[in-house]
């Protein structure tokens, strides 16, 4: 089974691959692959639809025909769908293709807006963190796509947790907390399914951290003694805990 293959043009499809079938391309795919990146018949790309793994696929088509995939090899087969949690405040546009972009290239498996109280922007367009989603999948030789919650307030996110996810553990990116040791915060953090929350441009309102605060299920996490914009705390809370207590540290190699 080959390894990562960053050299060939990797492509999302919205259909079942099985080895030796093919699949009509949508106008868009057909476009980008031959006239953006001028690709002809024969071409071989690398092709994943967030189920079946990672495939070799061959390009088929010219001229006025249809454009088509004919499946050939598994490259890797489908890893199970990662079990981080990224819970944020909706930023706006730019910036928020960024966090998206950036949460999954950090391993969240679900990505979940909150509305809350100091927050800018109320209004999240699912399609289009779905579309910043799949690039970063692409790019990055990612198999699966997260689940894209519709936004939900936060309080009634926090309501719910005892009830709905009791053995989650929600990381808390307080920038009031006063230890400045995030490593040392999530050295006492218990091994269980994590979520990790990150609030809006003016910070979470007093009432909202004093809930936070006193529920069992939370831990509060310092992000250092810099105050970071929402779409940079997101890279630095998650690779914290990747690094802590996900999967960089089970990646980790052995002693040899």
């Amino acid at each position: 089974m080959a390894s990562h293959d960053f050299t060939s043009t990797r492509l999302f499809l919205r259909t079942r691959i099985v080895a030796g079938s093919t699949c009509s391309l949508e106008r868009s795919q057909a476009n980008y692959l031959v006239n953006v990146l001028r690709l002809s018949d024969s071409a071989e790309i690398v092709v994943f639809n967030g189920q079946d793994g990672e495939w070799r696929a061959t390009l088929r088509g010219g001229g006025r025909r249809m454009w088509s995939l004919e499946f050939g090899e598994q490259l890797r087969p489908q890893p199970p769908a990662p079990d981080l949690h990224y819970l944020f405040a909706p930023l706006k546009q730019a910036r928020q293709d960024y966090m998206v972009q950036k949460a999954v290239e950090m391993g969240a498996g679900r990505l979940r807006p909150v509305l809350t109280q100091h927050g800018q922007v109320g209004r999240v367009n699912l399609e289009r963190m779905e579309s910043n989603a799949i690039e970063a999948a692409e790019q990055c030789g990612i198999l699966n796509l997260p689940t894209i919650d519709e936004p939900v307030r936060l309080a009634s996110v926090l309501e719910a947790w005892s009830d709905r996810e009791a053995d989650r553990r929600l990381i808390f990116c307080d920038e009031g907390e006063e230890t400045a040791d995030p490593l040392a915060t999530l050295r006492a953090v218990e091994p269980a399914p994590l979520a990790v929350l990150i609030g809006p441009e003016g910070g979470f309102s007093a009432e909202e951290r004093a809930f936070l605060r006193t529920r069992p299920f939370v831990t509060a996490l310092p992000l250092g003694p810099r105050i970071l914009r929402a779409d940079t705390a997101a890279v630095a809370a998650l690779a914290l805990v990747q690094a802590a207590l996900g999967d960089w540290r089970d990646a980790a190699p052995g002693p040899h």
